[in-house]
């Protein structure tokens, strides 16, 4: 019988979610798999882009860790792709490869001003308060008035971030240093734009509700963004989605401004719809000073036009949240323009020819850009399994497909990689640093200090 030794890079839910259908499927072979992980710790952006206060979102890591402590996949973390090991390596060592590697660089924004100093990426910001280790431990919380340009959940988060009270997140695995950042942030505005109406928003009605449950911070919409067309009506009418959206919008156009002790709430979150960024305007320094934008209004074709009607709102930060991004791995096809590696249905094709890449596959955000919700994944990670298997005569031929080459092949490059005893040492330890206070954990967030821990060092 045939032996498939499969690699996936990456080991968020993309790349787990794939490991176990292909090794719960029908097939002809038994199936070895080897997941690589830059990071020291797996589950990728459930891990560290999910804002710490979502345990619901969390929850997915439960499912997650049920398929790695099954014992029937490896796991190599703190393993590069490209430098710790490379294309090359995987064609000799393995007869497939899946790229899960994700997207994780924020999408442009083509305005001017937005490269000024006190102008930042979502992505960058998420990364920041997950306590990703590759980023810097301090943030810039300095500004009172902030701009978030985005109607999307990751908008969301990043704004619910910026406007809730630090101290109501130490019930989470908020890392002590973003408890401290935020706990010092001067903000009393944050100010969230959107170039369409209420009725055409991508966040969901969970993420808005959360919104007006923040304590001491009121919700402030205008009563000019309700005036809706004939296609928001019908939207309203026709989307369950959309008709809790609506409501939850309503009531807060009449909710009083109070905090818990009865007087004026000391923060404010404004939703600002039909609202299309036209310039981040700056000072003398070069610093963020505030943001114009045209008021819009929705043409006949389900898009927006704009009124010529121009404002101006002072802010001393701002903060772009319109997607994510893929990166470029080396040696494989990747399509600059939308962020991906370029494939049908999984399978990896030529970025010039449109031809077939034998043994490369891809799955998740890095396959069809990021789109869908988590549970999307496990769609589209069956699509891509199901031609891994029936490609099996189009498998690479490697010279070493013994498994004991790897871990032998990582040590002679002097890769001080992690495993799934060392993730569990780790998620111990972070628990551990938890307890005393209450908490579900408290994220280690140094790389050296991860590596250290997982490798009992």
């Amino acid at each position: 019988m045939t032996k498939l030794r499969l690699a996936i890079v990456g080991a968020g839910p993309a790349g787990i979610y794939a490991a176990d259908i292909l090794l719960k499927a029908e097939r002809q072979f038994d199936v070895s798999i080897d997941l690589f992980e830059q990071l020291p710790a797996p589950y990728g952006l459930v891990r560290y882009g999910v804002a710490p206060d979502h345990p619901r979102i969390k929850g997915v890591i439960t499912a997650l860790r049920e398929v790695l402590d099954r014992g029937d996949i490896r796991i190599f973390g703190n393993v590069n792709f490209g430098t710790d090991i490379t294309l090359d390596d995987l064609k000799q060592h393995y007869h497939a490869v899946i790229f899960a590697t994700g997207a994780i660089r924020d999408a442009d924004l083509d305005v001017p001003g937005i490269d000024a100093h006190g102008s930042y990426g979502a992505a960058d910001f998420v990364s920041w308060f997950d306590g990703h280790p590759d980023v810097p431990r301090e943030w810039p919380l300095e500004a009172e008035s902030v701009a978030v340009i985005g109607n999307g959940n990751v908008a969301l988060d990043i704004t619910r971030m910026l406007a809730k009270h630090a101290d109501d997140l130490l019930p989470t695995e908020v890392p002590d240093n973003v408890y401290q950042g935020l706990k010092a942030s001067p903000v009393t505005d944050v100010h969230v734009f959107g170039r369409r109406g209420p009725a055409q928003v991508k966040f969901t009605p969970l993420e808005l509700r959360e919104l007006g449950e923040l304590r001491d911070v009121d919700m402030v919409v205008y009563d000019e963004d309700f005036d809706y067309d004939e296609a928001s009506k019908a939207a309203i009418e026709t989307n369950k989605q959309v008709k809790v959206i609506d409501r939850v919008l309503q009531q807060w156009r009449t909710r009083p401004s109070v905090n818990n002790a009865g007087g004026e709430a000391s923060r404010r979150l404004h939703l600002h719809f039909w609202a299309k960024p036209l310039e981040v305007v700056t000072d003398d320094e070069g610093r963020v000073a505030a943001i114009r934008y045209e008021r819009t209004k929705p043409d006949a074709e389900a898009g927006v036009v704009g009124t010529g009607e121009i404002r101006e709102i002072p802010i001393q930060a701002i903060y772009r949240a319109v997607g994510y991004f893929g990166s470029p791995l080396k040696d494989v096809p990747f399509d600059e323009r939308h962020g991906v590696i370029p494939n049908h249905e999984g399978q990896v094709i030529s970025a010039d020819s449109n031809s077939r890449v034998p043994g490369l596959y891809a799955t998740g955000w890095i396959k069809r850009g990021p789109v869908g919700l988590i549970g999307h994944t496990k769609s589209d990670a069956m699509e891509t399994v199901r031609h891994l298997i029936n490609d099996q005569g189009q498998w690479w031929q490697p010279a070493h497909p013994e498994e004991e080459a790897i871990p032998a092949l990582l040590a002679e490059r002097g890769v001080r990689w992690t495993d799934l005893d060392g993730w569990h040492r780790l998620d111990e330890h972070e628990m551990a640093l938890g307890a005393p206070h209450e908490r579900a954990r408290i994220k280690v967030v140094p790389r050296d200090e991860m590596i250290a821990i997982s490798r009992g060092e």
